[in-house]
Order: structure tokens, then C-alpha cells, then sequence
């Protein structure tokens, strides 16, 4: 059945993010669509009747009232499959680990390379006050993180 209704997005071009079928029985049920290269509204409008029409056809919610809501995982999207840190490798993440590294369980970094296992974090030098002198510049720290000790890990926005 899932099958089902995740062809109805791969029709529109898009695909849910596979965790979130499970909260299709409770109201409202938000169902995040993501395509590489982003989601506009009119997206978001296409999915959701095509979603929608493949829901009701399947009678897949019998006799219950739902709200379906297609957005975008947004800027700050969480991130938790090794092809999500594949996929936005270079950009800005904030990660939270489960088992501290060098005395951290918090760290800002860029996505560097990633495998099915581990993740490489090029660590974001922190910001100097204007009071204080800029230290010189030196080769970038990494650490290489097992996605088992990840407990959270989003994209932050760079503007």
C-alpha cells in the first residue's frame, strides 16, 4: 500500500520523507516532500491533491476525517540518513552527539564526506569578538562522527 502512495508523489516529482507515512492516521498529517532541486509552493499544492486523491481512493483513512499538509523540510531541515549528510555535504549543520567528543556533545560544523557508517564534520572556527585580536588563520579541524552517536543533527541557514 505504501508503494501506493509514494508513487503518487514520485508522479508529481517528488518523494515523502519515509518516516513521516506513519503519522498519516493522526489529524492533521504533515507529510514533508523533498526533490534536489527544492520545493515551491506550487509543488507542495501538486503533491498534496495527487497524495491527497491516492489517499481517498485507497480508503486508506476509513470513515475519518484527516488534513493533509505537504510542506517543504525548510531551510533548517533536520537530518538523520547517511544520504541526507551526502547530500548537503559543504553545507552549515549544527550536531548534538550522544557520547561527547574531545569533551563536546555540540558542535557547528560543515558536512564533509560521508559513507553508509560515519560522517566527517569540518569544525566552524568561533567568531572573535571586536575587542579581540583575530587569531591567524589555520588548516580546518575535522572529526569523524558514527552516525549511531548522532542523537540530532539540522542544517543551519547561511545568509
Amino acid at each position: 500500500m505504501e508503494l501506493d502512495l509514494v508513487d503518487a508523489g514520485e508522479a508529481a516529482g517528488l518523494s515523502p520523507e519515509e518516516d513521516e507515512l506513519a503519522y498519516l492516521r493522526e489529524v492533521p498529517a504533515g507529510i514533508p516532500v523533498a526533490q534536489l532541486s527544492g520545493i515551491t509552493h506550487g509543488d507542495c499544492e501538486r503533491f498534496s491533491r495527487d497524495f491527497g486523491t491516492a489517499l481517498d481512493v485507497e480508503d486508506l483513512v476509513p470513515g475519518a476525517e484527516y488534513l493533509l499538509e505537504a510542506s517543504s523540510p525548510g531551510l533548517d531541515r533536520k537530518l538523520s540518513r547517511p544520504e541526507e549528510f551526502q547530500r548537503f555535504q559543504g553545507m552549515l549543520c549544527k550536531v548534538q552527539l550522544f557520547t561527547p567528543i574531545s569533551g563536546n556533545r555540540h558542535w557547528q560544523a560543515h558536512l564533509g564526506e560521508a559513507n553508509a557508517h560515519t560522517v566527517t564534520l569540518v569544525l566552524v572556527q568561533p567568531k572573535t569578538g571586536k575587542r579581540r585580536k583575530k587569531p591567524e588563520p589555520e588548516a580546518a579541524k575535522t572529526i569523524t562522527v558514527d552516525f549511531s552517536n548522532i542523537e540530532k543533527a539540522q542544517l543551519v541557514p547561511e545568509f
